[in-house]
C-alpha cells in the first residue's frame, strides 16, 4: 500500500495491511520529531511556502509542497506548519506539529478503511491495534514513557491497601468463625480434642456489654484493644458499618475510635 498517485490500483485490504501502513508511516514522522529533529527543524522554514510533514509506509518522512490533486489522493496533513515554528517556544511546536500527525495518521487509515469496504468489526479491530500504540504525541512530548512507570504496579502499596479490608472482614464475620483466628491454650493439644476444646471456648464467649453468649449466629465485634468480644447489637455497630472502622475500640476503651468513618 504505497497511499499512491492517480493511478494506484485498489485490492481488497485487511485491517491487518491498512494497521502495517499506518504504523511505518508513525515511525517515519516520529523519526522526524525525534532523532532527526534538528534536519526538520531546518527545512521548516517559514519563509518558503504552506509546508507538510509526509510520513511513508517505508518508515521515511518529507517535508514539502501539499499534492496538487484536487481532491487529493489521500487526506493531507495539516497545511503550513513551518509558519509557525519560530513564533512558539520549539518544544511547544514540535507538541503541535505531533498531534496534526496523529490527527492526519487516523484519517488516512479510515480514509482506506471506507475505501475498501470494511465492515463495522473490522474498523473496531483496525482501532484497536492503533489504539494500543502510543501516540506521536505522547511519544514526543515523553508521556509514553511517564505512562508506562505509572503502569508498574507497586506490590508494597497494593498491599498495604488489602490489610484494612481483611482485617474489617476478619472483626465482620460471625463470632463462631470469627473466634477460630484466637489463640490456642498452651496446654491444648493437637487432634480432634483440640478442635472440640476450641469450639466449646466458644460457645462459652460472653459479650463484654450484656454478659451472654446468646445469638451465636448473629453478628459479634472483637475490640482490638482488649480483645473482648461484643454483640454488634450492644454496641451499635452494623456489619456495614464495621467495614468503615479500621480499629475499633469499645465502649470501655474509649470511645475514640478516630480512625473510622462514620455515615449519617
Amino acid at each position: 500500500m504505497d497511499g499512491g498517485g492517480a493511478g494506484a490500483a485498489y485490492t481488497a485490504r485487511t485491517a491487518e495491511e491498512v494497521f502495517r501502513d499506518l504504523r511505518g508511516r508513525r515511525a517515519g514522522m516520529i523519526r522526524a520529531l525525534t532523532d532527526d529533529v534538528d534536519k526538520f527543524f531546518k527545512l521548516c522554514d517559514p519563509e518558503k511556502e504552506n509546508l507538510c510533514l509526509y510520513g511513508y509506509p517505508n518508515e521515511t518522512w518529507e517535508v514539502t509542497l501539499p499534492a496538487e490533486e484536487v481532491p487529493p489522493e489521500i487526506p493531507e496533513p495539516a497545511l503550513g506548519i513551518n509558519f509557525a515554528r519560530d513564533g512558539m517556544n520549539e518544544k511547544d511546536w514540535l507538541a503541535l506539529v505531533a498531534v496534526h500527525s496523529d490527527s492526519w495518521l487516523l484519517s488516512v487509515a479510515f480514509y482506506f478503511g471506507a475505501r475498501f469496504g470494511f465492515d463495522k468489526e473490522t474498523r473496531r479491530r483496525l482501532f484497536n491495534m492503533i489504539n494500543n500504540l502510543p501516540t506521536i504525541y505522547e511519544v514526543v512530548t515523553g508521556a509514553a514513557k511517564r505512562q508506562s512507570k505509572e503502569k508498574t504496579p507497586n506490590t508494597n502499596s497494593s498491599s498495604k491497601s488489602n490489610k484494612p479490608s481483611s482485617k474489617v472482614q476478619s472483626r465482620a464475620e460471625p463470632r463462631a468463625k470469627a473466634k477460630l483466628s484466637a489463640p490456642k491454650d498452651e496446654d491444648e493439644d493437637s487432634g480432634d480434642d483440640g478442635g472440640d476444646d476450641e469450639e466449646e471456648e466458644h460457645d462459652n464467649t460472653l459479650c463484654g456489654t450484656c454478659g451472654t453468649n446468646d445469638g451465636k449466629d448473629e453478628f459479634w465485634i472483637c475490640c482490638d484493644n482488649c480483645e473482648k468480644w461484643y454483640h454488634g447489637k450492644c454496641v451499635k455497630i452494623t456489619p456495614a458499618r464495621a467495614e468503615h472502622i479500621k480499629q475499633y475500640r469499645c465502649p470501655d476503651c474509649g470511645n475514640g475510635n478516630s480512625n473510622k468513618r462514620i455515615k449519617t
